[in-house]
């Protein structure tokens, strides 16, 4: 039995051994390839001509963010300017947003829609 145990214990060592260069091999792998990824630079984005398109806000809107045309991209910055400015961002929630007067003719009379929802009703009052 004495025997047994000393030829078991020896491969543990040897392949305790054998493990310890691979992990030697591995790390100048990763550190070639990481230079190479730096390299590669991504291409510049292009804006997309329907975000930059004009549109004209309806009535509702208009108290919002004023009546001349503007770009989408442009409405819903000055929509959250106007929630910054108001406070109404929900303090519990910071998702929903909580209409005053003018809001809620645009939310369609919704008393605080999400974040999400708002763009959707937005964009029912772009023309």
């Amino acid at each position: 039995m004495a025997t047994a145990k000393k030829s078991t214990a020896a491969p543990a060592k040897k392949a305790a051994t054998k493990a310890a260069p691979a992990k030697k091999a591995a790390a100048p792998a990763k550190a070639a390839a990481k230079p190479a990824a730096k390299k590669a630079a991504p291409a510049a984005r292009k804006p997309n001509a329907a975000f930059m398109k004009e549109m004209t806000p309806s009535a509702q809107l208009s108290p919002v963010v004023g009546a001349s045309p503007l770009p989408r991209t442009e409405v819903t910055k000055k929509v959250w300017d106007y929630i910054k400015k108001h406070n109404l961002q929900d303090a519990a929630n910071r998702r929903m947003i909580n209409a005053d007067d003018k809001l809620k003719a645009v939310f369609g009379g919704k008393a605080q829609v999400s974040m999400f929802e708002m763009t959707k009703l937005i964009s029912d009052h772009l023309s």
